[in-house]
């Protein structure tokens, strides 16, 4: 055997350190070995996959050194990320050995994990630990945006508009019923539960009904996590939209610097329906009338400290029916919006997350040229069962008919089930809706059945 092939074989299976440059590992939590004793939850990783991919190539491009992890059951996928050096987790591993490794070898970190459950705050913790350039946001801000009650309590501080909101207390290991009904009551409109940790969309359910909470409490343990706090909040009728900012680091006068608004976008979440599970299937960016609503946005958040907040983070809201702007959450992370974001800026993304870092400005010739849909499609493939091999030789070939496939159509077990990621690039939401209509005929005609 060679030397080129040796060294490929010695690849796939340990990290071989890099020679020169300036070296970042960018981690994602579903794809990068965090579920590796687990299953993997499908939606969780085509959007995790689809931000690593997209974050890999905007930081490849400045002229970095990448390396990451890659969960063993996706080995296959990795020729799609254009990384230095990667690392497997197989499935008795401890991902966090390999994780260290690759933090203490690296001179930045960037971290893609829920910010549930303390994994974000746990991930980065790590990084500091080690005392290397952290990219991704830093503790305090993740204090903040991963409680729910946190961040209610900071948009009330900041004087911003937020719906009410109530930790629910357990009565005898069960959320007590009484005081959701009781609340409900009092205030008199439409209300929804949800994890007080929770990420995007996740297991959140809307009630308008008194009839509907009394039901779903007959069915209570196929729908809760008794290891978790929950909230109630009232719910806020209108748009659903997110605003991804990058916040500046200190700068050299000790004062800290507004966040920039990088784009103001549309939200496609589901929450209609307390019997079925909530979902976010993504969005496009920018919105309509974008360039208003980011004037208008900025001159609420001008008044705001978020100070807590460096590098690229993003603020999902509520503009409802008459023009208010209802503060929801704080993500204090890379949000699945970059994949589009990427694709609607006249600059590299990535290079203005390096910039907040060092406590530039954001630069003032930043335009948003083109429209981008980002989306998940879940897909059957009405022939017969696929093997491995024909899977991989499928991908290609829609890979090369569907270059705005991030995640292409993966199935991690033996079904037909397939689910994928897509982001357009137009001038426009019109062209965007059309090239959108032309990627689902593409599908079809490979015998790909558009379920969502």
């Amino acid at each position: 055997m060679g030397f080129r092939k040796k060294l490929e074989k010695r690849r796939k299976f340990e990290f071989l350190p890099f020679i020169m440059g300036k070296r970042i590992f960018i981690f994602e939590y579903v794809s990068g070995g965090g579920f590796n004793k687990d299953e993997i939850p499908i939606s969780l990783f085509c959007e995790g996959f689809g931000m690593l991919v997209a974050l890999i190539k905007d930081f490849k491009s400045l002229g970095y050194e990448v390396c990451t992890l890659i969960d063993y059951r996706i080995y296959h996928l990795s020729t799609i990320l254009p990384n230095d050096n990667r690392i497997i987790v197989k499935k008795d591993d401890n991902f966090l050995n390999h994780f260290k490794i690759l933090v203490k070898d690296s001179d930045y970190s960037f971290i893609i994990a829920p910010d549930s459950r303390n994994v974000l705050y746990n991930l980065t913790r790590i990084v500091k630990k080690y005392n290397k350039i952290l990219l991704s946001i830093d503790l305090e801000g993740i204090v903040i945006g991963s409680s729910k009650m946190n961040t209610y309590d900071f948009f009330k501080k900041n004087k911003l508009l937020t719906p009410k909101t109530y930790l629910i207390p357990f009565k005898k290991n069960k959320l007590d019923s009484n005081f959701i009904i009781q609340k409900f009551g009092d205030l008199k409109k439409t209300i929804i539960i949800k994890p007080e940790d929770g990420v995007g969309a996740e297991s959140i359910f809307l009630f308008e009904t008194k009839e509907q909470i009394e039901n779903f409490f007959q069915d209570y343990y196929s729908k809760i996590d008794t290891k978790r706090s929950y909230i109630l909040q009232e719910y806020i009728e209108g748009k659903d939209l997110s605003i991804s900012l990058i916040g500046l680091q200190e700068s050299l006068n000790n004062e800290f610097k507004n966040p920039f608004i990088l784009t103001t976008n549309s939200q496609n979440v589901n929450i209609k329906n307390p019997k079925y599970e909530s979902e976010y299937l993504g969005g496009y960016t920018p919105i309509n009338n974008y360039q208003q609503i980011t004037r208008e946005l900025t001159e609420i958040l001008e008044k705001v400290d978020l100070s807590s907040f460096s590098g690229y983070f993003g603020i999902d809201l509520i503009r409802s029916e008459d023009s208010k702007y209802y503060f929801i959450e704080i993500n204090p992370r890379l949000t699945t919006s970059y994949i589009g974001i990427r694709n609607v800026l006249n600059q590299n993304p990535s290079k203005l997350i390096l910039e907040s870092n060092l406590g530039h400005s954001m630069p003032r010739d930043l335009k948003v040229q083109f429209t981008s849909i980002f989306r998940r499609l879940d897909l059957e493939y009405m022939k017969s069962n696929l093997g491995k091999e024909l899977k991989v030789d499928l991908i290609n070939h829609l890979m090369r008919l569907i270059p705005e496939l991030v995640t292409p159509p993966i199935s991690l077990n033996e079904s037909n089930q397939f689910t994928c990621f897509i982001a357009t690039k137009t001038k426009d939401l019109t062209s965007s809706n059309r090239r959108m209509q032309k990627i689902h005929q593409i599908l079809r005609t490979l015998s790909f059945e558009i379920v969502k």
